[in-house]
């Protein structure tokens, strides 16, 4: 993609999964590509791999780390980094509190301090790793639905908000995706998003496509737009079917 040519890209959570796939696709484009993750050994594997940078460490608080390695000037910016964090109202309020820091604020930090300079140059590109969860939601994860949701929304509100001055956005809502995170949400998972699930590099795909077709909504898995307009139309209807499953899950447990 001619626009990924020497473009500077930081992908966080890009030790393994989703993240990596993006990172591999954007170096394979031509980008230049900060890889981020907790686990330097992960971050660094992935690095070398596709002759990227490898910078660790919370992806809350790396921007300025990235930007003096990529020269000065972040591009396109990828919060990719997530938790799966399972429960119900009763789950604790740590596992709420990482659940909302993880999924909802290291977005809103990213923003805040990429976008004086993107605003100013008039071009800047952020990328949303959501979720189906965002738009519909999850049986068995609260935590996950609520911040994800909460993701999509402050995507939602970037891209209306600044879209007239240069900045892109872009939310990418898969369903399930062959991942560590897909085995850690356990026997609900294996109910609702085993059956369609993707490899992480059709998301990498599917992003490019988006990316190249100037869309804000990324759906690798195209049903969920289907999924999406059925809960809008008639929400009672679809709140009832996913009860139903939620009872068919209880009762599998």
């Amino acid at each position: 993609m001619e626009a990924m040519q020497g473009a500077g890209v930081v992908v966080t959570g890009a030790g393994g999964g989703i993240g990596a796939a993006l990172a591999r696709r954007f170096a394979a484009e031509g980008a230049r590509v900060v890889v981020n993750d907790l686990d330097a050994d992960k971050v660094k594997a992935v690095a070398d791999e596709i002759g990227g940078i490898a910078v660790a460490g919370d992806a809350s608080a790396i921007v300025a780390e990235a930007r003096d390695a990529l020269g000065g000037t972040v591009d396109v910016y990828c919060a990719n980094a997530g938790v799966a964090s399972g429960g119900s109202e009763a789950a604790d309020e740590s596992v709420w509190a990482l659940a909302w820091d993880v999924n909802v604020m290291a977005h809103v930090r990213a923003a805040h301090a990429l976008l004086p300079d993107w605003l100013e140059r008039g071009h800047g590109r952020f990328v949303s790793t959501v979720s189906a969860a965002g738009l519909l939601t999850m049986i068995g994860a609260a935590p996950y639905s609520v911040t994800k949701h909460g993701a999509y929304a402050f995507a939602e509100w970037l891209s209306l908000t600044y879209r007239h001055r240069g900045v892109k956005v872009h939310a990418i809502c898969p369903q399930g995706v062959r991942t560590d995170m897909l085995e850690a949400t356990g026997s609900a998972g294996d109910l609702v998003l085993q059956p369609t699930a993707i490899e992480p590099e059709a998301v990498a795909d599917a992003l490019m496509k988006g990316i190249e077709e100037d869309r804000f909504l990324v759906l690798p898995h195209p049903e969920v737009a289907a999924y999406y307009q059925a809960r809008a139309a008639d929400p009672d209807r679809w709140m009832t079917n996913m009860n139903h499953l939620q009872q068919k899950w209880e009762t599998a447990k």
